[in-house]
């Protein structure tokens, strides 16, 4: 019964164009009374915050599905667009998952930061990345978003079909280094990509080196990848 409500009050919120719901017609939606919806969900504000977390789970349940491949440059290309896909297929869910109305960030929309970041680390080790996976992660993430949002709430205003191609192209051309056979000759870009692919050689793979030994190299490679 509550995953029929969460589903009958996203298909509203999809329908109306004021991108508001009553609690009594997601009720009659499911043919139950309001005490079902109280005893569930406690009232409207319960409902739509059950309604975010449920577009999280499912949301989170396409990145963990995705088996990575050789290629973690192309990998972080489909998380992108999955994102965008997902944002036009649940727009209004979507726009209350990215809603600045927050007190505090969900978890889930950490742990989806936490996953971007991973195939990050793997482009890193790759030698594909070219600033701190971080700063990528920060960048390519609030690009994502920004994309998603506007293509679900202005679709009037961005209707080129181009568009999320578009952007993600010029991001990740921001944040990654060409493949070998693209790479022009930059000896302090060369410098800033090897240490960031060492940095995340080391973070993911067991040395000889002790934990302060290893914690000093990683802050050496941080100050020549440009950290502080």
């Amino acid at each position: 019964m509550r995953t029929r409500m969460l589903d009958a009050a996203e298909e509203l919120l999809n329908a109306s164009p004021d991108r508001d719901i009553a609690t009594r017609a997601v009720c009659e939606a499911v043919g139950v009374g309001a005490p079902v919806l109280y005893r569930l969900f406690g009232d409207k504000n319960g409902l739509l915050s059950a309604l975010v977390d449920y577009g999280f789970d499912r949301y989170l349940a396409t990145k963990r599905a995705a088996e990575p491949s050789a290629d973690p440059v192309v990998d972080l290309r489909n998380g992108w667009d999955t994102h965008v896909e997902f944002a036009r297929s649940h727009p209004a869910v979507y726009r209350l998952m990215f809603s600045p109305s927050f007190a505090t960030v969900p978890s889930a929309a950490q742990e989806a930061m936490r996953l971007l970041h991973q195939v990050l680390e793997r482009c890193a080790a790759a030698g594909r990345l070219r600033v701190e996976s971080g700063v990528a992660a920060q960048m390519i993430m609030s690009a994502n978003i920004g994309v998603a949002l506007n293509l679900v709430t202005q679709p009037e205003n961005y209707p080129d079909p181009e568009l999320s191609r578009r952007v993600r192209d010029a991001v990740h051309a921001a944040v990654l280094v060409p493949d070998a056979g693209g790479r022009q000759a930059d000896r302090d870009g060369s410098l800033v990509v090897a240490a960031l692919q060492l940095a995340a050689i080391l973070r993911d793979h067991p040395t000889e080196l002790g934990e302060p030994e290893t914690a000093l190299l990683l802050h050496w490679l941080g100050r020549l990848a440009g950290g502080r």
